[in-house]
């Protein structure tokens, strides 16, 4: 048995994140793992640039194991300072003189110049690249999967809702291109992100960095002048070693990085809080239109047998209701950035960062899932559809009807024509929802005179299928756009069928 307290918080009350996946590349650990990956890469670079004794790279590489230090009390000393990196200065020192059999002075490389908001700024947006490359890969994914759907429903009608109230025809094909739009669009942005490299020294002007790259330190002597290095060419190495962008100058007190990162990754919430949030309406037994992919254990209630909950997209949905307030809070940190070096705002960063990379990649996992498996029932599509039944046309019953009523009678005007539509619709809506088609079909074919509207004519205006409007390019449309995020083909010039006129029959 596991002794109390000794796994930590391992998202007991976060099931959205709750991953493995998601742990590796966001958990503590993580973080340890990637100051420690930036000190050692700071150590090559000074040893490169001949400012530290030949070996002590390799010297502090093998210090910044991770599993040499010691995770809880790190954090618990974290608080003498005000942040884990100086509490694991000093570890990490002891354990690079432990390992300097030779002595050839290899702690001299360690953390020279630079300070604890280098070290951990750099370490963080490390950890965020690597968490967005597997963010992108799942959305990767699903947006495939939407893309699939998107072509493969073209054709297949549903009713379109505004307000929660039956509004126009429409097809399922197009809302899951919108699902894909919002998605797509999200992960582009994501996409484009830049994540530079920090360092700035104690109040951001490289004072120290100035007088290290002035010196040159051969093995076993003691510095002298002569190095025509910048402090700026070691920050572009270090962005180098590390994979980073590099940058103009120091970015201390300017978090228009955090707060863009945490921008895109709220935009990947929202995405997936709307595809969420329409299949839990979608799966509602009276609904019925979706279904959830099954899998054992899941979805059950601990009350009711027969429940099948749909606890992916309930997961999904928390998390784009969590997400928001963390990116408000990243702002707000920003906001007040006082001095070189803040008195808080920096320190609440780090939580409401780390937050949303897991929210964002925990939401992505299960989305992904979600996207892959959904079930799609047309016939119950067209059953709701049918509800409200010819209802659902009066605007294009409107648009074509009401010039001919106005013709046909001196004096009057289109208005007059809408006018005695809108009555057929009101007295329509007066009698019980079940009778509600019928009554609407005769009252409308007693006002409008044969003569002016054959049955034939009627009928094809009542028909769902005729008032699509561009749908079918709309879709195609969304689909082109992305065709980096798309299914196999969707980024041609005609990913889906010229579908004009399919939906009629």
């Amino acid at each position: 048995m596991t002794s109390p307290g000794a796994e930590g918080d391992v998202g007991l009350l976060s099931p959205v994140s709750a991953s493995p996946r998601v742990a590796a590349l966001t958990g503590d650990r993580a973080v340890l793992a990637a100051i420690l990956r930036v000190e050692a890469a700071w150590a090559t670079v000074l040893e490169g640039a001949s400012l530290v004794p030949a070996g002590a790279a390799a010297v502090v590489a093998a210090a910044a194991e991770v599993g040499r230090y010691d995770l809880p009390g790190l954090a618990v000393r974290a608080q003498g300072g005000a942040n884990p990196v100086i509490p694991l200065l000093a570890d990490l020192r002891a354990q690079v003189k432990a390992l300097d059999t030779a002595g050839i002075g290899a702690g001299k490389a360690v953390h020279t110049s630079l300070t604890s908001q280098d070290v951990l700024d750099s370490a963080l947006i490390l950890l965020a690249r690597d968490a967005v490359g597997a963010l992108l890969t799942e959305l990767r994914a699903t947006t495939a999967a939407l893309a699939a759907l998107a072509a493969h429903h073209a054709d297949t009608l549903c009713v379109g809702r505004s307000l929660t109230q039956h509004s126009l025809p429409f097809s399922f094909g197009l809302k899951a291109a919108q699902w894909f739009h919002g998605l797509a669009a999200a992960a582009r942005r994501l996409e484009a992100l830049e994540f530079p490299v920090q360092t700035g020294g104690a109040a951001g002007t490289l004072a120290a960095g100035t007088v290290l790259a002035a010196t040159t330190i051969a093995a076993g002597t003691a510095p002298v002048p002569g190095s025509r290095l910048s402090p700026f060419d070691l920050s572009d190495r270090l962005a180098a070693e590390l994979g980073l962008a590099a940058v103009p100058a120091p970015w201390h007190t300017n978090r228009l990085v955090v707060t863009s990162l945490g921008d895109a990754l709220a935009a990947v919430t929202d995405a997936a809080g709307k595809i969420a949030s329409d299949v839990l309406f979608l799966s509602r037994p009276e609904v019925a239109e979706l279904a959830e992919p099954r899998a054992a254990g899941r979805g059950g209630s601990s009350a009711m047998p027969q429940k099948q909950n749909p606890v992916l997209s309930v997961l999904v949905r928390s998390a784009a209701l969590q997400a928001p307030g963390q990116a408000a809070q990243l702002h707000l940190a920003a906001a007040n950035f006082n001095d070189e070096r803040p008195d808080g705002a920096w320190h609440s960063e780090w939580p409401a960062l780390r937050q949303l990379l897991r929210l964002a990649l925990g939401a992505a996992l299960h989305l992904r899932e979600l996207a892959e498996g959904l079930e799609v029932f047309p016939d119950a599509m067209r059953r709701n559809l049918e509800i409200s039944g010819p209802l659902l046309l009066s605007e294009a019953v409107t648009a074509a009807v009401a010039p001919l009523m106005a013709g046909s009678v001196a004096g009057k005007d289109s208005a007059d024509g809408k006018q005695r539509l809108q009555a057929v619709v009101d007295q329509t809506l007066q009698v019980p929802a079940a009778e509600q088609p019928a009554t609407y079909r005769r009252l409308l074919r007693a006002a409008v005179p044969a003569e002016l509207l054959s049955d034939a004519r009627l009928e094809e205006l009542l028909d769902p299928g005729n008032y699509l409007g561009q749908a079918a390019e709309i879709t195609r449309r969304i689909l082109a756009a992305y065709p980096e995020f798309g299914a196999t083909g969707a980024g041609s010039s005609s990913p889906i069928p010229d579908l004009n006129g399919a939906f009629r029959g």
